[in-house]
Parts: structure tokens; C-alpha cells; sequence
């Protein structure tokens, strides 16, 4: 919807022509942090608050941040998402930014404390007890060419 995401200055000048979904908010979020890492939260808040006051408000129709996922466990990344709902409601964008800011600093804590992605132990691995019920059923249920097509282009994993 938004071009190239991974270009703060792209989105950030697309994201001022249209109405920017909660995503595309808590994108724009990150790309501060990471074009500003030293910011403070607070810092944060007043550039987009800047930034999209007088814009179109977010639709409640989708209320997620789907990517946060694999970041953190949901109870983290979606946090700040009733205040966020909240500040859609009385179209307030302070309060708006203050959810999207919640969920922000509970996914980077929770980075910050168990490691990135990949690098955690056994207990957050979250295929651990579904991986060979999953096996069996897509094997069960997926013809061969295709199950071989998904093995040949998926990547190998290390045990």
C-alpha cells in the first residue's frame, strides 16, 4: 500500500497523502527510532504527533500490528492497542501515538531482555509440541508435487 517500506522518508511522504493504518503507524514509529535511536519515547510522540495532526484518523477495521508478531508474544506488541482504539474513537492523536508508542517500548523490552528472534531457548519456541502434529497433517493432506515444491524452496531447518 505504502511503496518501499524500508525507506523511512518514502513512507513517511506517502503515509501524509493518505490515511495511515495502525501498521503503518507503529512502522513509521520504528523508522524514527531507528533513523534516532538516542530519542525518547517522548521525542517520539511529539514528531508524530507533529506529523499527523490534521491527517485522516486510522480505521478501526484493523487494529493490528501483524509483523510484531515474530518480534515479541502478542500480550506484548499489542499492549498499547486499546489506547490506541481509545484515541481513534475521540480522534485524539496524542493518545492514538501514546498506544502505538506502549506497544513500541513493550516489543523492544521484550527484545531487549530475551534477545532477537532465533537466539532464544527452548521454552519461547513457539513450534515446540506442534511441529510433528503439523507435519502429519499437512502430509496427510498436501499432494506430493506440492509438498516436495514446498521442501525444495523452503529453507533447511537446523535442529
Amino acid at each position: 500500500m505504502y511503496g518501499n517500506k524500508n525507506n523511512p522518508r518514502e513512507l513517511q511522504n506517502t503515509m501524509a497523502e493518505q490515511e495511515a493504518s495502525v501498521s503503518d503507524l507503529f512502522r513509521r514509529a520504528q523508522a524514527i527510532r531507528g533513523e534516532r535511536p538516542e530519542a525518547s519515547y517522548k521525542e517520539i510522540k511529539d514528531l508524530m504527533v507533529r506529523e499527523f495532526t490534521g491527517k485522516p484518523f486510522p480505521s478501526f477495521h484493523n487494529l493490528t500490528i501483524p509483523e510484531q508478531d515474530a518480534r515479541a508474544p502478542e500480550e506484548d506488541w499489542s499492549a498499547g492497542l486499546p489506547i490506541v482504539r481509545r484515541g481513534i474513537q475521540f480522534q485524539d492523536w496524542k493518545e492514538i501515538i501514546d498506544g502505538i508508542l506502549l506497544s513500541l517500548e513493550q516489543t523492544e523490552n521484550y527484545e531487549r531482555q530475551r534477545g532477537p528472534e532465533g537466539d532464544r531457548d527452548k521454552w519461547h519456541d513457539r513450534t515446540v509440541g506442534i511441529e510433528e502434529p503439523t507435519e502429519k497433517a499437512v502430509g496427510k493432506w498436501m499432494p506430493e508435487e506440492l509438498m516436495a515444491l514446498a521442501e525444495k524452496s523452503s529453507p533447511k531447518r537446523h535442529s
